[in-house]
């Protein structure tokens, strides 16, 4: 009799080892509860068990996960009121464990299922505070024997400890979808922000292209009518990336829009934009800007350059960068800005960019750089599809570490 008694006792042991095994190791905090409940049932040979989760604003039990009752006297998502309903709402508030060896002499039973004789509940507790309740019942009377509750007890810790973790789990993919969903929504609003078209000019040609590396950035291109037929061309790169580099492109390309409607020189429409971010805008970001007028009548170009990289101007007599003397980043101090002249030959072209196009890196960590930047361009057939392109095959597969984007201005033949 004792040898049976011990084996039954290890055979317990084993199925708790097993049981705490397997609900460890699920994170789902829906698939955690019904196999817990389930596995209860199937290991040890109750009649029924459910799990109840604590309300704190409402004072009450909602059952969680439930198996075993013929009834729909039960069922997942009841509630009862802590402290007032059944050995669950007893326990709920006492945070002891509580045995009814013959629930038809028990003063807080609460009749659910006519089978059930015998019925323990265990309080789950974390950190000192009761945040559930794990109900077992059989269909014996006196069921459970001081060992078979200790161990349930045992079974009980680890069910809140897996409880918790899964609560973790689902909280954190849960601020994962939101952030991801917030992410997805800006980047959304932010590429409304680029131009739906290029201009439509006689004797030139506009193409542009924004590629944010994340789900939004700081890189930006923008067309902006101005009066008799001119076009205002920006290029611009907020230091940094995500939501804060999103939020101040979306305020400077406000202002710089507003500005530009005076029709002063780049140089002074850049000096009015950087001393509004100064004094409005404090951060720690900065950007970096060209800001060019395009005439097509008088086939001109009038640039300014805040701190950018050096535009390209490629003609079938020369292909150079175009320098400025002064011009810092945006939102640094306050700074004067040089206006540059060129005048389009046919053919010619200039090319904006931000530095994710000559910072593009290989496997070996060598840069794409302003060189073959150069070379590309010299053909008369580059363009936004061929420098893509070229860049992929460059990097052969590695992910671009910087926004993307580009504006070519080609004088038509």
């Amino acid at each position: 009799m004792e040898q049976k008694i011990q084996e039954q006792q290890l055979k317990e042991h084993f199925l708790l080892h097993t049981v705490t095994q397997k609900i460890n190791s699920i994170l789902d905090f829906d698939k955690l509860l019904e196999e817990v409940v389930g596995d209860i049932i199937e290991a040890f040979g109750y009649c029924r068990s459910a799990i109840l989760l604590t309300d704190e604003k409402t004072n009450e039990l909602e059952i969680a996960a439930v198996r075993g009752w013929t009834k729909n006297f039960h069922i997942k998502g009841d509630r009862f009121k802590i402290g007032t309903y059944g050995i669950t709402g007893h326990v709920a508030e006492t945070g002891e464990t509580y045995y009814a060896p013959d629930v038809s002499k028990d003063k807080y039973y609460q009749t659910s299922e006519d089978s059930t004789k015998s019925e323990v509940d265990i309080p789950l507790k974390y950190h000192g505070k009761v945040i559930g309740v794990f109900n077992v019942q059989h269909y014996e009377l006196d069921a459970f024997p001081r060992e078979r509750i200790e161990l349930l007890e045992a079974l009980a810790g680890n069910i809140t400890i897996a409880i918790e973790n899964a609560r973790l789990f689902r909280k954190e993919r849960h601020e994962k979808e939101r952030a991801l969903n917030e992410l997805q929504e800006a980047r959304r609003i932010q590429l409304n922000l680029f131009p739906k078209k290029p201009p439509t000019m006689p004797g030139f040609k506009i193409e542009g292209m924004g590629l944010p590396c994340l789900e939004v950035g700081g890189d930006w291109y923008d067309y902006i009518n101005l009066k008799d037929g001119r076009v205002g061309i920006v290029l611009a790169d907020v230091s940094g990336k995500g939501i804060g580099a999103a939020l101040l492109m979306s305020a400077a390309r406000s202002v710089l829009r507003l500005i530009a409607q005076t029709n002063d020189p780049p140089g002074e429409v850049l000096r009015q934009v950087n001393n509004i971010l100064l004094n409005d805008f404090q951060t720690t970001q900065f950007i970096t800007l060209i800001y060019a007028i395009l005439d097509p009548v008088k086939r001109t170009l009038n640039f300014a350059n805040a701190g950018h990289l050096y535009p390209l101007y490629v003609s079938s007599a020369e292909s150079k960068f175009l320098k400025t003397s002064a011009g810092i980043p945006l939102g640094i101090a306050e700074s004067q800005f040089t206006d540059c002249h060129i005048e389009f030959s046919k053919g010619s072209r200039l090319i904006l960019y931000t530095d994710g196009l000559t910072e593009a890196m290989n496997e070996t960590s060598e840069e794409y750089g302003m060189d073959r930047l150069k070379n590309h361009f010299s053909r008369s057939s580059a363009s936004i599809q061929t420098i893509q392109e070229e860049i992929k095959i460059f990097a052969k597969g590695s992910q671009f570490s910087d926004d993307f984007t580009m504006v070519i201005i080609e004088a038509d033949l």
